[in-house]
């Protein structure tokens, strides 16, 4: 019996062929393991990200089902998690996403463009005389922690504080299925997080300057502003979104390039090819596995009944190899168009950094292209994270040679 349970190795390794078995016999699929349902089809997938009666709020239910002396363990992650606006619906998503917006402007993001071609040079220059690295810890976490940091305007000196912060908070944003002290360790997380944030907070009202927290600061055009503990929140959600997901765009991209030698050949060759090439990694094999509802009234979904309060595991890596949408889906292909991915998600929850995420990408990958040759993977088979949401790798060897 086909059966969804994210602790076993196997699927954590390579979850696409027991997806692909889950689209074709149960696409609405109850998952003991998780105690809720999954879905893998596109059409599925993408209703759970636009029908409202599929909730985001699933975070302050969720503490108010624990006992009072349980839930008093965890004060600072109740406190600003619960705040942070993925976990709204309307209106109150609306609100705090508008009040964050500024930062993400095409222009804003234009800007950085720049910025992020510095760090990512400094970042080569640091490894091209070894001839190896580590393409996570050397490369793909460092480029979107520190942007996001000059964003916010987190000295990158901060840079393993944060490392060690969003570390904790992962296993409980992520789902882990593993850690069994998950909650404690994000207590911990969030509790340092949000102490360095009050500080920043401080400084920014003392002495704005040209950084996001700054415009956070400042009213909206109808005079709303965001109280002390939603700018911690809303820091912490984009110090923590803005760099997990990116860092695992890059990581498992350079981990698909590098599998597929006649796709990388191809877009050095081509190196127009990067913006699709950036739309496939994420399409290929996405940095998130998947997003998770709760149902805010009963449906009905391939004849199966979905309850009010149930949890709904939609799972975007599974619908963005769906053959009703892709040709070919289990190919990867750098030029690939269309190419219709949900891995931003869509309607009022696209993703607020996606641009600059590609952007990102982007230049990471074509400058290391341009800059490296010889690229080889050293790690036979990496070691995937422990997440349900998360999708990337902890480590990826690699050797070459600089040009």
């Amino acid at each position: 019996m086909l059966t969804y349970d994210p602790t076993d190795p196997a699927v954590r390794r390579d979850p696409f062929p027991l997806f692909r078995a889950l689209r074709e016999a149960d696409p609405v699929h109850w998952s003991p393991a998780l105690g809720g349902w999954v879905l893998t089809r596109y059409e599925d997938v993408r209703k759970a990200t636009l029908d409202p009666r599929f909730s985001s709020d699933r975070i302050r239910p969720f503490f108010r089902r624990l006992a009072d002396e349980e839930r008093a363990k965890y004060p600072d992650l109740e406190r600003y998690v619960t705040l942070w606006a993925v976990f709204f619906d309307p209106p109150g998503h609306t609100r705090l996403r508008n009040l964050m917006n500024p930062g993400f402007t095409p222009r804003a993001v234009a800007a950085l463009k720049g910025k992020i071609a510095a760090i990512v040079d400094e970042l080569i220059d640091r490894v091209a005389a070894r001839g190896s690295m580590d393409a996570i810890a050397d490369f793909a976490y460092p480029i979107p922690a520190s942007v996001v940091m000059v964003l916010l305007g987190v000295p990158r000196s901060e840079l393993d504080a944060v490392k060690g912060w969003s570390d904790e908070m992962a296993l409980f944003i992520g789902s882990s299925r593993l850690s069994a002290d998950k909650y404690r360790r994000a207590q911990s997380g969030m509790r340092e997080m949000a102490a360095y944030f009050k500080q920043l907070i401080a400084a920014r009202r003392a002495k704005p300057e040209d950084d996001l927290m700054s415009a956070m600061l400042r009213p909206a055009e109808d005079g709303d502003v965001l109280s002390e503990d939603e700018l911690v929140a809303a820091s912490s959600l984009l110090l923590f979104a803005g760099h997990e997901t990116t860092t695992n765009l890059i990581g498992n991209g350079l981990w698909a390039l590098l599998r597929h030698p006649e796709e990388l050949r191809r877009l050095r060759a081509e190196p127009q090819l990067i913006a699709p090439a950036v739309e496939e990694m994420l399409r290929w094999d996405g940095p998130s596995h998947a997003f998770v509802r709760v149902m805010a009234e009963d449906i009905e979904l391939e004849s199966k009944r979905l309850a009010r309060g149930e949890r709904v595991f939609a799972m975007m890596n599974a619908a963005n190899r769906d053959p009703a949408i892709f040709a070919d889906p289990d190919r990867f292909d750098v030029a690939r168009s269309p190419n219709k991915h949900l891995t931003f998600a869509a309607g009022i929850h696209f993703c607020l950094g996606a641009p600059l995420a590609r952007l990102e990408a982007q230049i990471a990958v074509a400058r290391l292209l341009e800059r490296l040759t010889d690229l080889k993977l050293e790690t036979a088979e990496p070691e995937w994270l422990d997440s349900m949401i998360l999708r990337g790798v902890k480590s990826l060897g690699v050797s070459f040679r600089a040009r």
